[in-house]
This record gives C-alpha cells, structure tokens and sequence, in this order.
C-alpha cells in the first residue's frame, strides 16, 4: 500500500520540488521509501512521485518510480494474482529483476495495453507515462477500493491518492464547488466522480482516463461496472449449488488476500462477514491468525463480547480493545486532517481507533466490507421492501399521499422535523423506485439542503441516477444492491476504511471486494440472498459450517461507537465555536437564520437523530473549512 502523485505542467513552469512536496505530505501512506521522477518532455513537464509501504518485495527492487523501455509506473494497492500473470509474460519471453506485483502490472501493460486491466485481481490505483504514444494513464480498481483524485485547470493535470497533495502545488485553485457540497449534506459524504472543489475529481471505480500530451485531451473510459452483471440472466441455480461456489470463491479469494511478506491481520466484529473471513482463513492453518476489536462500555454499542465468542472457538490471537471516550475524543481534531474533504461518518473514529491497535502487531489488515452490498444485509433493504410493496398493492394509498402531503407541507401546521420526513416520502412517491428510496435514507433531501444555503446550490448527477441503466429483469432487491455498490460502499465506506488504516500506515485489505464474488452474486436471485427478512442466506449457511448458529444469532449492528452519549457537552462547545454567526456571515454560504433554527432544535432533543446528525454534518464541514480554506 502506498501514495502517488504527480502532475502534467503543460506551461513547464513548475519545478522539481512541488513535485517532492506533494509526494511527501502522503508520507502516512507510505512512510519507508519516497520515490520522485521529473521528465522535461518538448510537451509538458511530468512529475511522479511515490511514498512506499513496503508490503512485497521489501528489497530496493520494489522502489518506484519504476520503468521498462519507455513505460514508467507508479502504483498504489495489490495484484493479487501477479504470480499467475507473471508465469504468463515469462513463457512469453519477459524477464524479471524483482519479486513485486508493481513489475508485473508494468511489463503486463507493455504486452496488453490498457487491456491488461482486465487481467489484474487486486485493488489498485496505477499511473503509467507511456512515452512512445505520449499518453498519462490513470487506472482505478473495479471496486473502488483504492482512492486517486485528479485536477485540471488551465495548463495544469494534477492526480494523487488524497486532495491534501494538491494544495502544496502553487496553482491550484482552491474554489469550493457548492454542488458538491449538497451533495455532502445530502449523504454524509461526496459521490464519486465530485469533489468539494471545482475542477477537482474522484476518478471513478472500474474506470481509466487517457490525457493525450499532444492535444491536451482527457478521455475517461470504463472498463467494468457491476450493473452489467446484474443485467445479465439471472443463474438458474438452487440454494445448494449457489453456497458451493460461493465458498469457494470466498476461499480462494481469503488466500490471495494472505500473501504478504509482512504480518497480516483480521479485523473481526463478530458479524457474519468478518466472521467468514476469520474462520474460513484459520481453518486452513494451524498458526493462529490475529484478530483485532474494538469494544465500548456502553450496552447497545459494545460488539468485543460477540467477537471475543468467534475468537475463542476459532482459536484465534485475539487482541480486544476498549475504547474510552478520551480516546475518541483526541481524534476529533485530525478527522478533518484525515478526510482532506467533507466527511461525517462517525463510525471512522472506531475504525481510526481498531487501525492503531492492529498497526502494533500488523502491517496489513483484512477488512470484511462489501458483504451486505453483495448479499442484502442492510436493514434498510428490508424496510423499503416493505415500503415499495405497500405502495405497489395501496395505489389509491400512493395517490393520496403524492396529492395531500405536499399541501399539508405548504400549511405549516407541521414543524421542520415531521416536513422533512414528509417530504422525503413525496420525494420517494415521485418515482416510486428503489433508488429513491435509498435516497429517502439520506441525511437531508435536496429540499432541505436548499433552505440552508444562501444561493440554491445546482444538481450533480451520481451513480445513483444510475438506475434506469438497470433491466427490469432485476427486482428492486438486486437494484439497490447495486446502486449502493456504485454509491455508498465506495464512496463513505471504503473511503472511510481507507483513510483510516492508511493514517497509522497499515495496508487495508478487502477479501469479500473480489470482483469474482460480485460478479457471482449480482447474478443469483434475490430469493437466494434475502427472503421473509432473512438476509444474507448462502452467507450464512457457509459461516454456519465453521461457527454453530447459536453464536451468531443477534440482531444486526453497524459499527458505530456511543458518540452521542459521549459528546453531548463537547458538543455544544463545537456549535458555540463553529456555528457562530461570525464565523458563518464571513463564509456567506449558508443561511444564518436557518442554522440557528437548526441549533434551537437541538437543544430542545439533543438525542434526537434528525438534529444530531445535521449538527454533526456542518461542525464537521466547518473544521474542515478552518483547516483547507
């Protein structure tokens, strides 16, 4: 795991040191070895640089940048399988001065082209300079697992794997984008491909763009994209036959995922699928594998006693940990730091926290993400079920409520708490389709946003408008499984687990993130996945088969800490530092007046979640402001 960044400077006015400083400021990434490769083209001047957590290959012949001919690379993430691809480019002639993927991926791309993409099995961000066709190459993994960001203004084309790099170029132009910052309000976090600047972009998973050195031109190609295995047929395939090939594809993709010339580790929650992880990992060694928890002493929030059970049958080297709200507390400040953009979920403290604790014995960690976007493990995929038929069998119910619900808005009988709901439902009874109800389940609606901020801010499209792109051979099951695939997993999830490990230096792996599996997954009928509420069936039946039920049986939840029991009182004092009408008049971006509505009624329920998490939302914007702006 590592950083890269670099620029294309077609003025050749930038010199060598930007180049070093962009790289360095990754130095968490990649803390032991720093790379930097500036070429003074008749074109444009081109700076790569790399800051490296050596994983594979710990020798010098891992360093990059590397090059071969007149290909140079640099690359962040893991091939899994680069020995298999390896053996193929060795019948064909190729040599090999190291044992690292990064040589691989680059002699693959001198033999295949871009089309050696296709081959790779891993996650990854990867830049190549081809110099015979003049061409900056930027690839990003199918999954998303790997962040790169990249900017273009005037004679400048800057990438890196986090924004912070960009602010040590001196032509970056640092404009917030109020588009992209709706979108912030709207989910908690900001959809790929937007960013909370102009000109600055997410290059989207499963993606590759092309920046023509002679003409200046950006192309942006996709290369794989999940909503294509969901519109293929679905497999005409029983409960049985469905849980046989899947567990092995889990196994073969576990075993990849443990190739590593450094400690691995398991991060284990005690759910189902770090659970699978776990237990179909240990059951092929006789070494006992490290599993890491995180635990609260708040009852309703504490996981470690389930994990603790998992770790004790298996036999695992556990490592428990119980988290203080101190301890919280001190991260606080380095979120914004952390998430170089807007970013609110909270449950990256517990995850920053889990990181550090792993990073003492362990240099990579296997995460368990993916396994509810994959197999409907989601509460909130059984509650707009629910919903979605209800509407389908009450349509003069539907009819009543899209006509009368607007005008019981307009009436201003109803206060902003029970107007927001409302309108998120006459929202959802619009379309009346999955993909709004997934955006019924957001932090705020466009309507709300739009009475915070001064100037209605405009709409960004998104993956998830993605969904008329989905057959109806798909049931509404199968369509917000992939949505939230395009959508929430990678953009808050793996951006969260990202930035977290890398922070303390530990490489996050994602075994369940295989694009085998999805592309299986995506193909089974929903009936094999969720039924009658019972989610996550073959999963299930194959965990059942290494732990006995009865130590999984528990109500479902998310990975979250106590915060707001913890930070009622630290809390205030945030919004009396934050959200003061100084600070905000002199920003001129939101609505002064609606903000303090907006604190009047947290006082008034502080544990009330509508108010608890908008608060959250702008405290956090407003730290981030203070230290980017």
């Amino acid at each position: 795991m590592c950083g890269v960044a670099g620029f294309v400077d077609f003025s050749k006015s930038v010199s060598s040191q930007v180049l070093n400083k962009m790289t360095d400021v990754l130095n968490h990434r990649g803390p032991d070895d720093s790379g930097y490769s500036f070429n003074e083209s008749k074109l444009a001047n081109i700076g790569l640089g790399h800051r490296r957590l050596s994983i594979l290959d710990l020798s010098k012949h891992g360093h990059q940048p590397m090059i071969f001919q007149n290909i140079e690379i640099v690359y962040n993430g893991e091939i899994y399988n680069f020995k298999e691809i390896r053996r193929e480019l060795i019948e064909l002639n190729y040599t090999f001065e190291s044992d690292s993927d990064t040589e691989v991926i680059l002699k693959a791309y001198h033999k295949w082209g871009i089309d050696a993409v296709n081959k790779f099995n891993g996650m990854f961000v990867i830049v190549l300079y081809d110099r015979d066709q003049e061409k900056i190459i930027l690839i990003r993994d199918r999954a998303g697992i790997k962040p790169l960001f990249w900017y273009l203004r005037g004679n400048y084309f800057l990438f890196s794997s986090e924004i912070k790099s960009f602010h040590q170029f001196p032509n970056f132009h640092k404009e917030i984008d109020k588009a992209g910052l709706s979108l912030y309000f709207q989910y908690g976090y900001i959809p790929q491909p937007h960013t909370i600047f102009k000109n600055t972009f997410k290059l989207r998973s499963g993606h590759f763009i092309e920046v023509d050195l002679n003409t200046k031109k950006i192309t942006e190609t996709k290369y794989w994209d999940v909503i294509d295995y969901y519109n293929k047929p679905k497999l005409n395939i029983d409960k049985k036959e469905a849980t046989i090939e899947l567990e092995k594809l889990l196994t073969n993709s576990f075993e990849y995922r443990m190739v590593s010339d450094v400690p691995v580790g398991v991060f284990l929650s005690g759910g189902y699928d770090s659970t699978a992880v776990a237990s179909i990992l240990q059951k092929e060694r006789s070494e006992k594998i490290k599993t890491f928890t995180i635990g609260f002493d708040e009852k309703g929030f504490d996981e470690a006693p389930f994990a603790k059970n998992i770790a004790n049958f298996l036999g695992t080297d556990h490592t428990e940990y119980y988290c203080t709200q101190k301890e919280a507390l001190d991260i606080i400040p380095n979120l914004v730091e952390i998430f170089d953009e807007p970013f609110a979920d909270l449950s990256a403290i517990p995850t920053i926290l889990v990181s550090k604790i792993a990073r003492e014995q362990v240099t990579v960690a296997l995460s368990a993400d993916g396994g509810d976007e994959a197999f409907a493990g989601y509460n909130k995929y059984v509650r707009s079920l629910k919903y979605l038929e209800y509407l389908k069998k009450n349509s003069f119910s539907q009819f009543l409520l899209k006509n009368s619900l607007p005008l019981l808005m307009k009436s201003k009988m109803l206060d902003d708490k029970y107007n927001n709901k409302i309108g998120r439902i006459v929202e959802t009874l619009k379309k009346h389709e999955s993909e709004s109800v997934l955006k019924f389940m957001c932090t705020m609606n466009q309507e709300e946003i739009n009475k915070y901020f001064l100037k209605k801010p405009n709409h960004l499209k998104t993956f998830f408008d993605d969904e008329n792109e989905l057959l109806n051979s798909n049931d509404n099951l199968n369509k917000m499984l992939a949505i939230d695939y395009k959508t929430y997993l990678v953009d808050d999830i793996l951006t969260k687990v990202d930035r977290s490990t890398m922070s303390v230096s530990l490489e996050g792996r994602e075994p369940l993130l295989d694009y085998r599996i999805i592309e299986f997954s995506s193909q089974l009928p929903s009936s094999l996945k969720s039924n009658k509420g019972n989610s996550k069936m073959i999963l299930k039946d194959i965990v059942h088969n290494y732990i006995p039920k009865e130590l999984m049986d528990r109500p479902k939840t998310g990975f979250a800490a106590p915060m707001q029991i913890w930070f009622k009182d630290e809390l205030e004092n945030m919004i009396k530092l934050y959200l003061n009408n100084t600070r905000l008049r002199k920003e001129n971006i939101f609505d002064i007046d609606e903000i303090e509505k907006l604190k009047t009624q947290y006082f008034k329920e502080p544990f009330n979640p509508i108010y608890y998490v908008k608060i959250w939302n702008f405290i956090i914007f407003e730290m981030w402001y203070e230290r980017w702006m």
